[in-house]
């Protein structure tokens, strides 16, 4: 399944490749990842160096064939996940880690008009989270 994966992303099915093929949609759930933090993954499950361009190139192409979506954070923080589908996330600010909320979970009850000419793709919605005292100011 993930050669077909890499060819139609137009991606010669190397060794690495596959790595990284293997460790994005062979899981169960849904994995949601940073280009750095897979690129730990893949050397820690190969043994094997593997340069950060080989990882972003992958990553890219798999989400322009619509295999992975791309998630940005203020901040410049961008995150990948393996599941497409329309749906809305928290983003833990005490942990960096991204995770999704069952869109049965949450109701968006009113969106603005749209501009003429335009249409709505999609309302993606990412809830910043922190425990009670994240970046709380000391009173003295």
């Amino acid at each position: 399944p993930y050669i077909d994966r890499l060819k139609s992303s137009r991606l010669r099915p190397t060794k690495q490749r596959l790595a990284i093929c293997k460790i994005l949609f062979s899981r169960s759930s849904t994995f949601h990842f940073s280009i750095e933090n897979l690129k730990t993954i893949v050397e820690k499950n190969t043994k094997n160096k593997i340069s950060l361009a080989t990882i972003y190139n992958t990553v890219h192409a798999f989400r322009k064939n619509g295999y992975l979506k791309e998630i940005s954070l203020k901040g410049n923080k961008t995150f990948f996940d393996t599941n497409t589908k329309n749906h809305h996330h928290f983003y833990d600010e005490d942990t960096g880690k991204l995770f999704d909320i069952k869109n049965e979970d949450m109701i968006v009850s009113k969106v603005p008009n749209i501009p003429d000419g335009k249409k709505m793709r999609e309302i993606e919605i990412t809830v910043r989270i922190a425990s009670d005292n994240h970046n709380r100011k000391i009173d003295n």
